[in-house]
């Protein structure tokens, strides 16, 4: 299965969603991530950020969906449409779900802050993550619609601690 993160400028969410789903990954599964509008280049505390949780960080660029390496199964908007943000509508035969983060990118204050920010949203999708890989997924993966009700179940998880 391939499951598509998507955002807008696939720097910060989407390559911390990518990285983190294929880190803890059961084998078969793959994620990717890409932007309606890349910037060219992932943010420099996405980086840091995955290699200071143990996550490798080989490999991961900010790319257009236009350039996917495979077709995604799943696709799962990561952009924070409560803020104001456009979400890029993916168009294909896929099931979707929305997971709004908030942009760490986006983060002002002291560096200490704005890293906070880059670990808040690192927990979210973490936790959702997580709570997607403990379904039952061959059972829902039989039932397409169970699916997208736990995938959009899952868009309401919030860690213990942020």
């Amino acid at each position: 299965m391939n499951v598509l993160f998507l955002c807008t400028g696939n720097s910060c969410r989407s390559i911390l969603a990518e990285a983190t789903f294929n880190h803890l990954a059961p084998a078969g599964w793959q994620a990717m991530s890409a932007g309606s509008k890349p910037t060219g280049q992932v943010h420099p505390r996405s980086l840091a950020l995955l290699a200071r949780v143990g996550i490798a960080t080989a490999g991961y660029f900010s790319k257009s969906w236009d350039n996917l390496p495979a077709t995604p199964d799943i696709v799962i908007t990561v952009c924070a449409s409560a803020a104001g943000e456009t979400c890029p509508a993916y168009l294909g035969p896929v099931l979707r779900s929305h997971w709004g983060v908030e942009d760490p990118a986006h983060a002002t204050g002291s560096d200490a802050e704005i890293d906070a920010a880059f670990m808040t949203a690192y927990r979210i999708l973490r936790s959702r993550i997580e709570a997607f890989f403990a379904l039952p997924l061959e059972q829902v993966l039989k039932d397409k619609l169970q699916l997208k009700t736990e995938l959009d179940r899952i868009a309401s998880l919030m860690p213990t601690s942020v």
